[in-house]
């Protein structure tokens, strides 16, 4: 970097972000469910319940809140199986997978 250039703003607020660290409880089951449970019925996420609880501020609400799942290889080509595709065709497993979540909703 050149010297007397100042960072963009968006630049330093993910440097400030990069700073945080995060801290992982083990808690029994039974807390860990009440605190889960606390958070689903104020509509915030486990970690705002946390900063809630501890007294903290809370960052601002994400703009599209999204649930979040791990796919291996392996889930990928069980998933694939699963829906008659190619493994490889990952947006379409995707897809697919949307409509089984949306589906499992509707039924409940």
């Amino acid at each position: 970097m050149t010297k007397g250039k100042t960072l963009p703003e968006k630049w330093l607020k993910n440097q400030a972000a990069a700073k945080a660290t995060q801290v992982a409880f083990d808690l029994d089951e039974k807390f860990q469910y009440s605190i889960r449970k606390a958070a689903l019925d104020a509509g915030v996420s486990p970690s705002d319940q946390i900063r809630t609880i501890l007294g903290l501020s809370l960052a601002k609400r994400p703009k599209r809140p999204r649930l979040t799942v791990s796919l291996s290889p392996e889930d990928y080509a069980q998933l694939a199986i699963k829906y008659d595709l190619d493994p490889q065709l990952q947006l379409e497993i995707k897809k697919r997978v949307l409509d089984d979540l949306v589906h499992f909703v509707d039924t409940e």
